[in-house]
């Protein structure tokens, strides 16, 4: 991973779509705010529905210079020649995973515990850890796991000498992110706050000067 790509990884955008915007319209309010990383997240829709999106998407977040990732589907992934895939615990094992993309591709995994993310590692490249919070935009929640969690995740990794990539998830809001940098996650994965706000972009823009002050601040 470049040093480009891991500054990109403290903010991702998962994409989704409610009655005011489709999954493409979220994705590009989220690149025009600033956004760098977008995962592209559909649920139950079929094989070519999501394969036509991905090529949509892969283009726009080439012309933003933005990460692009789909979310389960490493056959599409490799189809369409994505960045990467995320993996969630029920979805194609990581391991399996990286034998058929390779290392060139990144690969990020869901989990909700300190085990799980033993367990995967080394196959992944970063790790989506929650959900911080009770959200509606996923279904099948984990259990929360909150700022105490979080410490504790990551005391515990650190201490077994595991320093990937740790991504906080579930329910995140502009307000939530400081509390959750300090706890010890290196980013944040956001979806509703943005897609649910008055203005998405301006949203967009806001959450990522509160990662980048955050981390100016630490630097100081």
């Amino acid at each position: 991973m470049t040093g480009d790509q891991i500054e990109k990884f403290r903010f991702q955008f998962i994409t989704h779509q409610n009655s005011s915007y489709s999954y493409l319209e979220t994705a590009k309010m989220a690149l025009d705010g600033g956004c760098r990383w977008i995962q592209l997240r559909m649920k139950d829709v079929s094989k070519k529905i999501l394969e036509e999106t991905a090529w949509q998407l892969k283009a726009m977040c080439k012309e933003a210079g933005a990460i692009f990732i789909i979310d389960d589907d490493v056959e599409i992934c490799k189809i369409v020649k994505a960045d990467g895939v995320h993996l969630g615990k029920t979805d194609t094992l990581p391991s399996e995973a990286r034998k058929t993309l390779g290392d060139s591709y990144i690969i990020g995994g869901t989990c909700n515990t300190f085990s799980d993310i033993k367990e995967v590692s080394r196959h992944v490249d970063y790790i989506g850890c929650g959900p911080f919070r009770y959200t509606k935009t996923k279904k099948n929640l984990a259990p929360i796991v909150g700022i105490e969690g979080y410490k504790k995740i990551v005391w515990e990794c650190r201490n077994n000498g595991i320093n990937i990539s740790i991504v906080a998830i579930g329910g995140i809001t502009c307000d939530d992110i400081s509390q959750i940098l300090e706890s010890g996650p290196n980013g944040v994965a956001v979806s509703g706050a943005i897609i649910n706000a008055g203005n998405p972009v301006r949203e967009t823009e806001r959450i990522n000067n509160c990662i980048e002050q955050y981390y100016k601040n630490i630097s100081i």
